[in-house]
């Protein structure tokens, strides 16, 4: 039997192919149905997890690449109590979400962006998201939900956290 360490959690995965991208371990397999197929080839963002804190494309990622790695989707990322990161209040408040299909991966890669620059510009914020495509075009709410994050958790105890290790 294999398993995974998802979101804080050894999970079964059982006896799967090592070839098996990750996105299909993660929905089919262990039901977790936040990260979207969408183009199957890493380049629209919708299966974007963090793959030990760094954002990386699940549909690419063979499921065999991955023992003794921190996989975190988005279920993940509130706290355990339901409390949202700032990021996902952040998307909430200046509603962002249209068909909602890409924000998971949108909400992943911005988390990763925010972790590791507490104060991204305009163009930090574009490099970050640029392999995030949304098909609602919210590109300029979405630019000013990673502010608004970015803003809440600078100085926070929250951010703080997160600059040594912890989820954002």
């Amino acid at each position: 039997m294999a398993t995974l360490q998802i979101n804080g959690q050894t999970m079964d995965i059982g006896e799967i192919d090592p070839s098996t991208p990750l996105l299909w371990v993660l929905r089919d397999t262990v039901g977790l149905l936040g990260t979207k197929y969408g183009c199957g080839i890493a380049q629209c963002g919708a299966c974007t997890v963090h793959l030990n804190g760094a954002p990386v494309r699940s549909c690419q990622i063979p499921v065999g690449n991955l023992t003794n790695e921190q996989i975190t989707t988005i279920e993940g990322m509130a706290a355990a109590d339901g409390t949202l990161t700032p990021v996902q209040q952040a998307w909430i408040e200046h509603d962002v979400p249209q068909c909602g299909y890409c924000q998971a991966g949108q909400i992943m890669s911005a988390s990763a962006l925010l972790k590791n620059n507490s104060n991204p510009s305009d163009a930090e914020i574009d490099a970050a998201m640029s392999g995030n495509i949304c098909r609602c075009a919210t590109y300029t709410r979405i630019k000013r939900a990673i502010k608004s994050a970015a803003s809440s958790m600078n100085g926070t105890a929250f951010y703080n956290a997160a600059k040594q290790g912890e989820q954002v």
